[in-house]
């Protein structure tokens, strides 16, 4: 696993993009998010080194990115204050964050 990539500094980012998405339901969305990264931490460091080590495509990645913002809109939905489109939206900026710094690192292997 190259240097340049922080799981910890990348999950702290995707709960800013979270914190930044749901705004006034932050209290509410915190310990959630919070517990859902923690949760999947290890799944989410196993994807990113499969990608980054080339052993996954990025078509393969994507999807199974796709299926971890699934989940996490999942336990989103799952606090009553967020709505639907919230939940949507913080799922998204999440996974993005996970998306964009895995590109990064591509990037500057290339």
């Amino acid at each position: 696993m190259p240097l340049n990539f922080d799981i910890n500094e990348t999950l702290t980012d995707m709960l800013g993009a979270v914190k930044t998405t749901v705004k006034d339901n932050w209290n509410e969305v915190k310990d959630p998010a919070s517990q859902f990264l923690q949760n999947r931490k290890e799944r989410l460091q196993l994807l990113t080194e499969l990608r980054l080590s080339g052993d996954i495509s990025n078509k393969k990645f994507l999807s199974r990115l796709e299926d971890e913002k699934l989940v996490l809109e999942a336990e989103l939905n799952a606090v009553a204050v967020v709505t639907k489109a919230i939940a949507q939206r913080a799922a998204n900026a999440a996974i993005d964050v996970l998306q964009g710094a895995v590109k990064k690192v591509i990037d500057g292997i290339l």
